[in-house]
């Protein structure tokens, strides 16, 4: 018996509020310029946004430094500007999904304001504090964003653990009345109308920090499970969690029904491959096709009637796909609709960043001066004090900061893409005037009326959503093709990696459903050439 879920049918659409658009000219985007582009969306398709961080925050780490979970930052706009959102992603039938920042707050929320005052504070114990001399931290912990994760506090002569950025100190999970004031606040946009969370690194809210555990501490699992028992469990909302630790021992476990936590993750074994193993992600490690498809087939396997998958190929932490796996020049187009017919041909519910339905492509940095985000800027300070020569991290930084992601979405060819009417927060990536929703809107052969397509199938064809996955030719370093397989109906996804045309091999012949290139209507499989960078999906007749 197939369970039926709206989240499973729905494709999701994540939006960066400070990036999309601008609606006051203050060179930030916000809550009513994601309102005016409403229309856009709906003509895409999409049924879900996953919102980034909208609440009040002083942007340490722009926006995942929450000062008031109840209030909006004054830069994004009001409450009323965001119950208007709810209320008019509603009428469109789209759902809002909140970004839920619970492992750290910002070091300006009213609780660390006052648990940093006295030991006695009632609200200390809602953060992780230890004993330790000024110079002397309490272990070798590492903050993500580089250097120790221990910062000193004068006011108590204690040390606060905060695994990201200084200003944002870890929540204590093991506090029971901490726990409850999170369910109040879930309870709260619960209670609003919106339709579920996605969860930032919930897969480090079990840490043991004594033990240097960080991901996957014991009782992850059983906060998780309150956490569905005191707020969504009874509703008909989506979650998905972040787990940059997840294996597939640990990873299975979050979306299994019987379990009763979550219904996805977002695992990143995928995005982790150009990544030396055991280093950080700035040691790059050459891309292999082979690894791609092992780490998606892997996942798509073990799931399999006991859990589901979130399918993605970018986010706000991770570069554009089409400057990473694709090819962001003479097959920019092809290559970036071959990577969306690989991935939503798969099982799982897809994502959509801003401006991948558009091709939008990594910005080209020259210097440290174009960086905004604290993360790239530590490690460039880091790897320059630890002696790395300068071509080295800038290869690293272009290749892998999040800086990428954040440029400003791309309207049309008007100054600043039409992001803005004031200057915008960041930098705008200089392709703006051929690389923007304007043009991809008049040219009906665009990488936006595909997405568009890719998504209207997935909604008529319920194979996309159930039907079992099987990977083919897992030793070819070219082709990534699988099938799927459904009452009596299968469908074969091909997609060439490459801009040198290969052939591939499947026995029979298939009708093409969609392609990135001309097809006739019946294809004889057998010796199938591909061209640079095609994909296709097939059913097999």
């Amino acid at each position: 018996m197939v369970e039926e879920k709206w989240w499973k049918s729905s494709v999701v659409y994540q939006i960066y509020p400070r990036s999309f658009c601008d609606s006051n000219g203050d060179g930030i985007g916000d809550i009513n310029g994601i309102r005016s582009k409403l229309w856009y969306l709906e003509q895409l398709g999409i049924d879900v946004i996953w919102l980034s961080p909208v609440y009040a925050s002083p942007n340490a780490d722009n926006g995942y430094d929450i000062s008031d979970y109840y209030e909006i930052s004054p830069e994004y706009g009001s409450m009323e500007d965001m119950k208007a959102l709810i209320r008019e992603c509603e009428n469109c039938g789209i759902r809002i999904i909140m970004d839920l920042v619970v492992n750290h707050t910002s070091d300006e929320h009213p609780w660390f304001v006052e648990a940093r005052k006295s030991k006695d504070s009632p609200y200390r114990d809602y953060y992780i504090w230890r004993e330790g001399e000024k110079g002397s931290p309490p272990n070798e912990l590492k903050s993500c964003f580089g250097g120790n994760a221990w910062e000193y506090s004068e006011e108590t002569g204690e040390y606060y653990l905060h695994f990201y950025h200084k200003k944002q100190p870890d929540l204590n999970w093991e506090n029971e009345a901490m726990r409850k004031e999170i369910w109040k606040m879930m309870n709260f946009w619960i209670d609003m109308g919106v339709g579920g969370f996605r969860m930032d690194v919930i897969d480090v809210i079990g840490k043991i920090p004594d033990q240097e555990i960080i991901e996957n501490g014991p009782k992850l699992h059983e906060y998780l499970q309150e956490m569905n028992r005191e707020t969504f469990g009874d509703k008909n909302l989506m979650t998905v969690g972040e787990c940059w630790g997840a294996d597939i021992e640990n990873g299975s476990l979050y979306s299994d029904p019987e379990r009763k936590e979550l219904d996805m993750i977002f695992q990143f074994e995928q995005m982790l491959l150009d990544q030396v193993p055991g280093e950080q992600k700035w040691d790059l490690n050459p891309l292999e096709l082979k690894q791609l498809k092992q780490a998606f087939a892997k996942w798509q396997q073990a799931l399999e009637g006991k859990g589901w998958n979130s399918l993605f190929w970018n986010s706000h932490d991770l570069p554009r796909i089409v400057s990473r796996w694709g090819n962001d020049k003479e097959y920019r187009v092809e290559s970036a609709k071959m990577l969306a017919t690989v991935l939503h041909g798969m099982k799982g519910t897809p994502y959509i960043y801003q401006g991948e339905e558009i091709g939008m492509t990594n910005y080209p940095f020259s210097g440290i001066e174009d960086f905004f985000d604290v993360e790239s800027v530590n490690m460039y300070r880091e790897r320059k004090q630890m002696g790395y020569p300068e071509e080295e991290i800038m290869r690293s930084l272009c290749a892998k900061s999040r800086d990428n992601a954040r440029t400003p979405m791309q309207w049309d060819n008007s100054p600043s893409a039409g992001f803005t009417e004031g200057k915008p927060w960041c930098r705008v990536n200089p392709n703006y005037a051929k690389i923007n929703a304007e043009e991809a809107l008049k040219d009906q052969n665009s990488i936006f009326y595909y997405y568009k397509k890719l998504i209207r199938l997935r909604k008529e064809e319920p194979i996309l959503i159930y039907g079992s996955f099987e990977l083919l030719c897992p030793e070819d370093e070219h082709v990534f093709a699988y099938t799927r397989e459904w009452m009596g109906k299968r469908w074969l996804v091909a997609g060439n990696f490459y801009e040198e045309p290969v052939y591939f091999d499947y026995p029979g012949k298939g009708r093409a459903l969609l392609s990135n290139y001309e097809q006739d209507s019946e294809t004889q499989l057998e010796q199938m050439k591909l061209r640079p960078y095609e994909a296709a999906i097939y059913e097999i007749i």
